[in-house]
């Protein structure tokens, strides 16, 4: 079997599929392993909300919340795929998914997400009590969010409930309840995560349209750009609303210039015809996260010290 067949058009990751034994080749796609931007973004909002609160020594938290990303982006993953399988099998970008090509079984699949479950189980033991009970309280919509686009244009609202889910779960893994901070950051977040996401649909516009999908891109049409940028401008301000309810200083506020200036060139950057350059800019968000950590790192330390 090619390496080529094991990936989708969109892989970012081709030699790290094409290093693996045949037989893990398929699962390794339905994880998503060769592209990690998907367990990037949903870490970053964990260790916003961790950094945020000051950290108070456990900096080990941050490596066991990016296994946690990474088990639960997988899972998720193959959850999305179970559900999706036939609809995939019609789309030109997700045809060759593992799922809908017959590459991997059902079974296999269940088996392969048994497995993924039980490691961010491991990981939801290593954090205080109200997080494990915050962090379960997301299952339900993660569960849910598959079938979004079958009934609502605003799919990438219902994921924005759903990626942001850490932030409410890094402020009580370090304070021990989930606190006003935390609920202005998650917020946010959401606002961050349906700006990149509907960038992220523009590439699938027209296939979309093809068996009846509905997305954000599509709603939005031309001014796909423009509602990038205001869901973007939303995210800034209730981030430093975050920022303010820990330091309520206008120098807080400077710490976000940075993010503010790469979300900005995105939005500049963006064509709703140009399905390439957005997926570019989609995957750029790993960049924004980090100038976001490190924003909140700097101020939650500040009011540590």
């Amino acid at each position: 079997m090619s390496v080529t067949s094991d990936l989708v058009p969109d892989s970012e990751r081709r030699g790290l599929i094409g290093a693996m034994p045949v037989g893990l080749r398929p699962f390794a796609s339905l994880m998503r392993l060769d592209r990690p931007i998907g367990t990037w973004l949903l870490f970053w909002p964990c260790a916003w909300s961790v950094a945020l609160a000051g950290v108070w020594g456990q900096w080990g938290l941050f490596g066991w919340l990016l296994l946690g990303a990474f088990a639960m982006r997988s899972a998720g993953c193959v959850y999305n795929d179970w559900v999706d399988r036939k609809l995939d099998a019609q789309v030109e970008r997700t045809r060759l998914r593992p799922l809908a090509s017959g590459r991997v079984t059902v079974r296999a699949a269940w088996v392969l997400l048994a497995l993924l479950c039980g490691l961010g189980l491991l990981v939801l033991l290593q954090l205080t009590l109200v997080a494990q009970l915050v962090a379960l309280g997301s299952l339900a919509l993660v569960a849910a969010y598959p079938f979004m686009k079958r009934i609502t244009w605003w799919p990438q609202a219902w994921l924005g409930l759903v990626f942001s889910w850490g932030a409410l779960v890094g402020w009580p893994a370090v304070a021990g309840a989930v606190e006003t901070p935390a609920l202005w950051l998650y917020a946010g977040t959401v606002a961050w995560v349906i700006g990149y996401d509907t960038l992220y649909a523009i590439q699938d516009k027209e296939d979309d349209a093809l068996v009846g999908v509905r997305s954000s891109a599509r709603r939005l049409g031309r001014h796909a750009a423009l509602g990038v940028g205001l869901f973007y401008a939303v995210a800034l301000f209730l981030w430093g609303m975050a920022l303010w309810s820990v330091r309520p200083e206008w120098l807080a506020l400077i710490a976000l210039v940075p993010a503010a200036l790469h979300l900005a060139g995105q939005v500049a950057r963006a064509d709703p015809d140009d399905g390439e350059l957005a997926l570019k800019l989609f995957r750029s968000n790993r960049v924004s996260g980090l100038l976001v950590f490190l924003a909140m790192l700097v101020v939650g330390l500040s009011v540590q010290a």
